[in-house]
Order: structure tokens, then sequence, then C-alpha cells
């Protein structure tokens, strides 16, 4: 069963396919994706890797954790489930005199 890793300080510059290249040398890599901001378009310096097996996962937390890339510590691990967050609340914020009532 494949197993998720969390791939942190991981440099702006770097794309998937690098990623992927970097850990094809601890096993099979299923996928590899890069968080990107959305209103940037910029990579967030982390992302997601997909190792074949536990075998390999724990290999590529080995081989790289604490380990430099590209002139940046990476931090791999496990991935854990994401956690939820309460809902973003918004739209009374800002606008004229900061969305405060008046009173006359």
């Amino acid at each position: 069963m494949a197993t998720k890793l969390y791939v942190g300080g991981l440099p702006y510059s770097t794309q998937e396919d690098a990623l992927k290249e970097l850990f094809a040398q601890a096993g099979n890599v299923v996928s590899a994706v890069i968080i990107m901001d959305k209103m940037s378009g910029r990579s967030k310096g982390f992302g997601f890797v997909e190792m074949s097996s536990a075998d390999e996962a724990a290999k590529a937390i080995s081989m790289f954790n604490d380990q430099e890339f590209e002139g940046r510590k990476l931090t791999v691990n496990e991935a854990r489930p994401m956690e939820a967050r309460p809902p973003r609340t918004g739209g009374d914020r800002g606008g004229y005199n900061g969305g405060g009532r008046r009173e006359y």
C-alpha cells in the first residue's frame, strides 16, 4: 500500500519533476505534488510524495530528512491527515470605516 510523505523546506524554485526524481532514489514514486499559493501561483515551499510501499517511505525518510537539497534543509516525515479547520468568516471586515457602525 502506498505511503504519503510530507516534504517541507523545499526551495521555492523546485519543480514536481525534480522532487519525483530525488525521491526515486529511495524507491518507486507514485506521485509528487508541490503545494502552490492560490493567490500568487508560487510554491509554498512544501509538498507531498507518495511512495509505493511503507518500506520505501521509511527509506526516503532516512535518506532525506534533515538533508540539504538545493541549499535548503528538508523535513521529511509521514504525512498526517489534514486537520479539520473552522470555516473562514469574513465579508464584514474592511470597507468604509473598517466595517464598523457609526451612531449619529
